[in-house]
């Protein structure tokens, strides 16, 4: 297992080791950068679980029907009420923000203002001190940027389309005629208007933002220095990050978008030493995604490949390909610079492709939950909420209460909760020990009390039962086993082993951290054990957290 992996990891270094040298500066400008004489900050978000919020959807303070700042400030106790001692709040530590920029459309991707947010949230004023009272509980900020695109309805852009000789003309992309070819998707990206052909490649009203533009890169930096300084959230995810700049027909991770992040990321270092950058690589497997680390262009990245995999795992009860998913990431992001998640705001939602299947809601959170890396929680997946496309389906109310308008609002919704509101809610299952919020809420306490389930090895334990997963998280402090029945059947025929594990030789004692069976440690000889079972019977679709100590 682990010869297999440092080949692995070796085929990885000669490969990022041989990348062909960036295109010349002259053809793609660079950010200003100054060297920093400061220490590398700790990485915080390695320690930090993350909870995804569509600002609309999560809680409305006025009675307007639209979520707000306010509305979040007043649910922070929900999220984490800044006590240690408590254990009735979900427990994370981190925010990401869906846009909050002006916007023509609801969900806010097609920007009309970087320095100001939509009125229908609230004003900037409500923002800092949404951001001022989240730092006090220990939560960090972080915020949708979309730079890949405008609003066609920026002043930006409609300056740049009603006039070939404005100033903004050259901050966007222009052709006399259509140059023909299509979208990584087939879709059409270049756009009639009056004075030309623009390109777009999500949408007509979408134009795409010219970063071969020394001015546009300025500006960027602007805007980076004013949310991170002047505002004070504590970093940005970059939206369609691989989609900046293409070249020609290739429109998706070309060597020109590499380098512009590559230089742009010292600049932002820069800023704000502490900040973080987590990028969107949609569909991209974690061998494309992690260049993007890997060369300092962002701090994380979405494993996209991971959740996918962690579905297919509660839905097939095998859980291999998991560990395999895994395993290929810590190969090629050794310090775990990726962020696991089951979906977010543009897929399915995780009840609805379990067909409601709580227990295997659960499985699935468990997982990801316990994984290297930085979580993410997409908001409502922590209670079942269920959803399919069209997108607004998947970006409903969340669903507080089985009150009227599932206790979102007490106006008109922007959108109708689901249907399912007065089963599923928060107030149902909040004091429910047997609820999937419980099961959130436990395992991200427990994430943030025990160090080897945030930035501890992660080691595959052989087990003659393909139901069983089986991993070692370890650090220099402590050893945890996660155990997980993945099948609908109790399983009591199954043996763990491991070796080359870095655990004196010694029997172990062990102590459940999560489940209620009684639990037995291994012993360890010569860095291994073998014939380990450490639960008698592995009850249906049981979760086991066990702490093991010499």
């Amino acid at each position: 297992m682990y010869r297999n992996s440092l080949k692995l990891i070796i085929t990885i270094s000669i490969l990022f080791g041989c990348v062909p040298a960036s295109f010349s500066t002259e053809t793609h400008p660079s950010p200003t950068t100054a060297t920093s004489t400061q220490a590398d900050p700790v990485n915080w978000w390695s320690d930090t679980v993350f909870y995804e919020i569509f600002v609309r959807s999560f809680y409305d303070s006025d009675g307007n029907g639209v979520g707000d700042f306010n509305g979040i400030t007043a649910k922070l106790d929900y999220l984490n009420d800044g006590d240690p001692q408590t254990k009735t709040d979900l427990g994370i530590t981190g925010i990401w923000l869906m846009p909050i920029f002006p916007s023509p459309s609801y969900h806010g991707y097609d920007v009309t203002d970087y320095y100001g947010v939509n009125p229908q949230y609230g004003t900037m004023d409500d923002f800092k001190h949404l951001v001022e009272e989240a730092h006090k509980r220990g939560i960090h900020i972080v915020i949708d940027l979309v730079l890949n695109h405008t609003s066609d309805q920026h002043p930006w852009f409609k300056e740049a389309k009603k006039d070939i000789s404005s100033s903004y003309r050259d901050w966007y992309i222009w052709s006399e005629t259509n140059p023909g070819y299509k979208g990584p998707w087939s879709q059409d990206v270049w756009h009639p208007s009056l004075t030309g052909y623009y390109y777009g490649i999500f949408e007509a009203f979408m134009p795409d933002l010219n970063y071969t533009n020394p001015e546009v890169t300025a500006e960027i930096q602007k805007i980076y220095s004013f949310w991170l300084n002047d505002v004070g959230i504590d970093g940005f995810r970059l939206d369609a990050a691989k989609h900046l700049i293409e070249e020609n027909a290739i429109q998706q991770n070309t060597n020109s978008t590499h380098e512009w992040y590559q230089n742009m990321y010292p600049a932002y270092k820069e800023m704000k030493p502490d900040s973080m950058i987590v990028g969107e690589l949609f569909g991209d497997s974690i061998s494309v995604a992690s260049r993007y680390v890997i060369k300092k262009e962002f701090d994380l990245v979405f494993n996209f490949q991971l959740s996918s995999t962690i579905l297919q795992a509660a839905q097939t009860g095998r859980g291999k390909n998991v560990t395999r998913v895994l395993e290929t990431s810590n190969a090629f992001l050794l310090e775990y610079q990726y962020a696991p998640f089951l979906t977010n705001h543009d897929q399915n939602r995780v009840m609805s492709q379990l067909q409601n299947d709580v227990d295997k809601a659960k499985i699935a959170a468990a997982m990801m939950l316990t994984a290297p890396g930085t979580p993410f929680i997409y908001y409502g997946e922590e209670i079942g909420m269920t959803g399919v496309k069209p997108d607004e389906n998947i970006r409903r109310p969340l669903q507080w209460s089985s009150d009227t308008n599932a206790g979102f609002t007490t106006g008109r919704p922007w959108r109708m909760p689901d249907p399912n509101f007065k089963e599923v809610n928060v107030a149902n299952q909040i004091n429910d020990p047997d609820s999937l919020l419980t099961l959130y809420r436990d395992l991200v306490q427990l994430r943030g009390v025990h160090s080897s389930l945030r930035t501890g090895d992660y080691i595959v334990l052989d087990c003659n039962n393909p139901a069983v997963y089986a991993v070692l998280r370890h650090d220099d402090s402590e050893t945890t086993l996660v155990l997980i029945n993945l099948d609908d059947t109790p399983i009591s025929d199954y043996i763990l082993s491991g070796e080359g594990i870095e655990m004196v030789d010694l029997s172990y004692s062990a102590s459940a951290l999560y489940g209620d069976a009684q639990v037995q440690g291994p012993v360890v000889k010569r860095g291994g054990f073998e014939d380990y079972h450490p639960v008698d019977v592995l009850s249906p679709y049981s979760i086991h957290i066990i702490k093991l100590e010499p």
